[in-house]
C-alpha cells in the first residue's frame, strides 16, 4: 500500500485554515514531479553550481548526526541518497531509513548502492507530513534542502518528533533565505539570474530551478526557522552559518520529557551545544529489498531515563544545598583518614 499516495486522498479534501496551506498535497504532486523531471541531471547540477560545495556540506551536516539504541538515522526528503551514504560513511552499522516523495530519484539514487551500502540504506517512496515509521523508532534525522518542499512545515516537525528518541536530534540542511543579502547582494543575482539559465542549459527545464530560486528568496529567516522549530516542541535549537550563510546547519533536539511552553520559547533563543557522546547500539538487521517498505516501522525502543545520584539519608558528611562527591575510591579514602585521626588520638593519650 502507498501509504503517500493515501495521506495526500485524505488531506485533499479537508478543509483550510489559517495554519494551513491551501491544498498542501496538490503542492507536493507539483514539486514531485518537477524534481523527477531533472531526476537525470541532478547530481551534475548540484555539482556544477554549488562549485562542488554541496559534498562538504553534506559532511558537514553528517558531523552532526549522533547514532543511538536504535541505530538507525532516518534521511528524509533523501533525493537521490548521498545524505544517506555519507551517514553510512561517517557511521559504519548504521541503517538509514531514506525517504522521498519523488520516486525517480530515489530510483536514480539505487544505482549508487552496492554490497553494504545496499544492506543498510532502505530507500522507500513516503510523504514527510505522513511517515511509515513506528513511535521512536530512530536516533537521528536528516533533511538536506527538502524542508522547503514540505508544506505545511508544522506537519513534519510534528512527525519528525514522534519518530526521534526522546534525545534525538534534527538535522537540517538548507539554503540562507534570499531576505539577507550574502557578498553584498551578488548570492541574490545568482540566484534570480545565473542559476535559472544554467539549470535550463543543463537539464532543459528551467522551472526547477526557478522554483528553486523563488522559494530560497521565500524562505525564512534562521532564527524564524529556529522558532518554528521550538514552537513544534524541540528542545535545544541552534544553527550555524556555512559559507557565509549561503547553507544554514539546523539542529534540534527532541526533549528527553515533553517540554512546556515557558521551556519551548526560551530553547528559540539560538546557543551552541558542547559535543556529546553516545554509544550506538547494535544496528538492526536490514530487510530484503522487496519487503523494505514494511519492514522499517519497527517495534518502538523504551524511553531511557536518567536517574541522579543522591546521598544517603545517614551520611553526616552531606550538608543542604551541596552536592556528593561519588568519584571512585572517595568512601575508602575518608575511611581511612578517620582511622588514622582515630589512631593518633589514642597514641596521644598514652604518652599522657
Amino acid at each position: 500500500m502507498d501509504r503517500s499516495a493515501t495521506s495526500c486522498q485524505n488531506a485533499a479534501t479537508a478543509p483550510t485554515d489559517g495554519n494551513r496551506q491551501p491544498d498542501p498535497c496538490g503542492h507536493a504532486r507539483s514539486v514531485s514531479g518537477m524534481f523527477g523531471r531533472i531526476a537525470d541531471w541532478y547530481d551534475l547540477l548540484n555539482r556544477v553550481l554549488s562549485g562542488g560545495l554541496d559534498k562538504y556540506w553534506r559532511h558537514r551536516l553528517v558531523r552532526h548526526v549522533v547514532p543511538g539504541p536504535t541505530g538507525r538515522v532516518l534521511d528524509l526528503a533523501a533525493g537521490t541518497l548521498d545524505v544517506s551514504l555519507e551517514i553510512v560513511r561517517q557511521h559504519p552499522g548504521t541503517r538509514v531509513p531514506a525517504l522521498d516523495f519523488c520516486r525517480p530519484m530515489l530510483q536514480r539514487g539505487r544505482g549508487k548502492l552496492f554490497g553494504e551500502t545496499a544492506r543498510a540504506i532502505w530507500p522507500v517512496t513516503a510523504d514527510g507530513r505522513r511517515l511509515p515509521l513506528a513511535d521512536a523508532s530512530v536516533d537521528c534525522v536528516t533533511i538536506a534542502f527538502g524542508i522547503r518542499n514540505i508544506l505545511p512545515r508544522s506537519e513534519a516537525f510534528a512527525e519528525i518528533l514522534r519518530v526521534l528518541v526522546p534525545g534525538g536530534r534534527l538535522c537540517v540542511l538548507e539554503f540562507g533565505t534570499g531576505k539577507t543579502p550574502v557578498w553584498r547582494g551578488l548570492y541574490n543575482f545568482y540566484l534570480n539570474r545565473v542559476l535559472p539559465m544554467v539549470g535550463k542549459a543543463v537539464s532543459g527545464d528551467s522551472g526547477a530551478y526557478r522554483y528553486l530560486a523563488d522559494t530560497i528568496m521565500a524562505f525564512p529567516t534562521a532564527d524564524e526557522l529556529a522558532g518554528e522549530m521550538a514552537a513544534a516542541g524541540f528542545g535545544r535549537v541552534f544553527h550555524l552559518p556555512l559559507t557565509s550563510g549561503i547553507v544554514r546547519l539546523h539542529v534540534a533536539e527532541k526533549p528527553l520529557a515533553p517540554a512546556t511552553g515557558a521551556q519551548q520559547t526560551a530553547t528559540a533563543t539560538q546557543q551552541r551545544p558542547a559535543p556529546r557522546a553516545r554509544e550506538a547500539a547494535p544496528a538492526a538487521s536490514a530487510p530484503s529489498a522487496e519487503s523494505a517498505e514494511s519492514a522499517i516501522a519497527e517495534t518502538p525502543v523504551q524511553d531511557m531515563a536518567v536517574q541522579a545520584n543522591s546521598p544517603a539519608k545517614g551520611d553526616k558528611t552531606a550538608k543542604a544545598g551541596t552536592v556528593q562527591a561519588t568519584l571512585p575510591g572517595a568512601a575508602t579514602q575518608g575511611a581511612e583518614k578517620k582511622k588514622r585521626a582515630a589512631s593518633g588520638a589514642r597514641a596521644g593519650k598514652k604518652t599522657r
